[in-house]
């Protein structure tokens, strides 16, 4: 068998594992700083090493420099000794030739502790100074090393030897921060000192310190009179006062302070978080009552901050507006559910719900559900106080009162229903006493115009305008008789008289009964009726009366334009849909006047209705009874030139059952 899950049980697993991670949430801090410890220690060995690789580079540059500088001393040394040798150059070797060049003294004065001038089989000819002071100068100065160039060319008069100390050379051809620095010496491949830059018991230091040798060869001479050349001498630098850079030990001792401070925090933290989780424990099954009752409430609750941000709504709540709680807590107004042509009317409100002036028995509103449908709901704000008494906001209680306000419209609009009905059941009496009434005035007018006509002939009169006149006065007469008489017969609920009927023709004799006044109203009317239509099955009268209705209506609009009045009346055929296969004959008629002003065709259609002061607002209510009379549609909306559109659509099929033009009517 399949295991069932209980959601309930589920949920209840995961608070237990929350809040057992709470209950080792404090050692987290513990963790990161153990984690933290460990970092600093390997931080201080990755910085010691670093700052070694740094010491040892620095040295390793200034090596380097050092030896170019002393290198550089040197050529310049010899330079001079080839200047001075070739002053010599054709003189006899003697003391006092030698003696003689400025180069001696000078090169004696910077470095040169004796210049000797040897014959091709290295016998001194010449020596500066005297052999003993040289000697003396050496054996103060340690060791030296000598210099030599040619005399004549290729040496046929013998070689200079200039000797200098070492040492001498370290002092004055190193830069003073250098010697400052490091202990600068020359050695040999045997590790033995040849210079120093400084004295032995200076130079001494306790434990190694960090030194570096560069390669600096050139001829040396250990003793006066004994010559060799060792090719492998070198320059070493050693450190004078390495920093200390080791920041282990202060690292432990603050490591060694640190961690059992954390420790006690962390057992402390551990105290709190239990106590912390004990009174959350509470809390929540409290606010899980608070909730089930507030949620079980029909209704809804809101809970707004000072400023009118949400802070808390209830299940009713979410479900009256159709948004989610996650989605609504923290908005602030405008809110999603207020109406978009209503936002001014609900901030001014809103404003004065926050400033404390909310009635007391409430307020209506009308707000606006996710899905686009209009709710009306009562508001009822009372102050919302926090633990201490202190007014934080202002929490609501609102009831949807849409159904209440639906019915109540209802019945409102039943009331009027049965007025208008009330009314329109006055106004057919009216119009069918009128119509009787009118018919024997008609009946006697048009007698009267037949009895003249045959007056006329019988006494010869053949003014063709007269008879013309008069022959128009029958035929007028004619038809309001046929208009008044179609007219009683739709108010006592008789079919109308269909038959079938050209409407083109229908559409010229309307328009050409109001030529005049559209004359008179300098209003131009063009037709574009399509080519050959087939015959429309309807009474003919009252199809004209409705065209006539809609000229007339248009004109009147155009009086607004001061010139270029125009009237559009179309006529074209429409196929059937998928619903019927019955065909229609459309009818528009279009102006560019004003146009409708955001009217519906539900509101001018609309009984006792009328745009114009001296209107009865019965025009188009009798055209629209007219056009669903014969099965048809009038629709209403704005033509391509911006004014109004009045169509109408006639079946082209004769009704079933409607062969003859008896019985009683179905429309009221």
């Amino acid at each position: 068998m399949t295991k069932q899950h209980d959601p309930a049980i589920a949920s209840q697993s995961d608070i237990s594992k929350r809040s057992l991670m709470r209950a080792w949430l404090w050692a987290l801090p513990l963790l990161l700083s153990l984690g933290f410890v460990l970092g600093v220690l390997l931080w201080a060995r990755n910085n010691e090493a670093e700052e070694r690789a740094l010491q040892r580079q620095t040295m390793i540059s200034d090596a380097l420099s050092t030896e170019a500088q002393l290198r550089a001393k040197l050529d310049d040394e010899i330079g001079h000794l080839r200047e001075l040798a070739a002053r010599l150059q054709g003189q006899k070797p003697s003391t006092e030739s030698l003696a003689a060049q400025p180069e001696l003294n000078a090169g004696l004065r910077r470095l040169w502790l004796s210049v000797t001038w040897l014959d091709q089989r290295n016998r001194i000819q010449a020596q500066l100074p005297a052999e003993s002071e040289g000697q003396r100068a050496i054996e103060e100065d340690g060791l030296s090393l000598h210099l030599t160039a040619p005399v004549g060319k290729d040496g046929t008069e013998g070689m200079l030897v200039v000797r200098y100390a070492p040492a001498l050379l370290l002092k004055r051809g190193v830069p003073w921060w250098l010697s400052h620095k490091y202990d600068i010496q020359m050695v040999d491949s045997a590790d033995q000192v040849i210079a120093s830059s400084t004295e032995g018991s200076v130079r001494l230091a306790q434990g190694p310190r960090p030194s570096y040798r560069v390669s600096f060869p050139g001829p040396l001479r250990t003793s006066p009179l004994a010559e060799s050349a060792l090719t492998d001498a070198a320059l070493e630098l050693t450190l004078r006062d390495p920093p200390s850079i080791s920041t282990r030990p202060l690292a432990l001792v603050l490591i060694a302070g640190f961690l059992p401070l954390i420790a006690g925090a962390s057992w402390l933290l551990r105290r709190q978080v239990r106590h912390i989780t004990r009174a959350e424990s509470a809390w929540r099954t409290e606010a899980a009552w608070r909730r089930a009752m507030e949620d079980s409430a029909l209704v809804g609750l809101r809970a707004r901050d000072a400023d009118g941000r949400l802070l808390y709504v209830n299940r009713t709540f979410c479900d009256m507006v159709g948004f989610s709680a996650e989605s609504l807590v923290g908005l602030r107004p405008p809110m999603p559910y207020w109406p978009p042509d209503a936002l001014e009317e609900l901030t001014a409100r809103n404003r004065l719900n926050l400033a404390g002036h909310a009635p007391r028995e409430g307020f209506e509103a009308r707000w606006r559900h996710a899905d686009g449908r209009t709710l009306e709901v009562k508001v009822f704000e009372s102050p919302l106080v926090d633990a201490a008494g202190k007014q934080i906001g202002w929490m609501g209680s609102i009831i949807d009162i849409t159904n209440a306000k639906r019915l109540e419209e209802g019945e409102r609009r039943q009331i009027e229903a049965m007025s208008h009905n009330a009314r329109l059941t006055m106004l057919g009496e009216v119009a069918s006493t009128l119509a009787h009434e009118l018919n024997q005035p008609l009946t006697a007018i048009a007698s009267y115009n037949a009895g003249i006509t045959n007056s006329l002939a019988k006494l010869g009169v053949s003014d063709a305008a007269v008879l013309g006149a008069l022959q128009r006065l029958g035929q007028q007469a004619a038809q309001a008789g046929r208009i008044v008489q179609r007219i009683r017969q739709f108010l006592t609920r008789r079919e109308p008289q269909r038959e079938a009927c050209d409407l083109q023709q229908v559409l010229t004799d309307a328009v050409a009964l109001l030529g005049r006044e559209l004359r008179r109203a300098q209003v131009q009317v063009d037709l574009q009726l399509a080519a050959e239509l087939p015959p429309l099955f309807a009474d003919a009268v009252l199809i004209e009366q409705v065209v006539i209705n809609l000229v007339r209506n248009a004109a009147d609009a155009l009086q607004a334009r001061p010139q270029d009045r125009r009237i559009i009346i179309c006529s074209s055929r429409s196929a059937g849909s998928a619903i019927s296969d019955v065909d229609f004959l459309r009818i528009d008629v279009s102006d560019n006047g004003p146009g409708l002003a955001g009217r519906s065709a539900e509101a001018l259609c609309a009984p006792f209705y009328s745009t114009k002061r001296e209107g009865m607002g019965m025009g188009l209510a009798i055209c629209r009874s007219i056009i669903e009379a014969h099965q048809g549609l009038l629709e209403v909306g704005e033509s391509s030139s911006g004014g109004a559109r009045f169509s109408f659509s006639l079946p082209l099929q004769q009704p079933a059952g409607e062969a003859g033009n008896s019985g009683e009517s179905k429309h009221d």
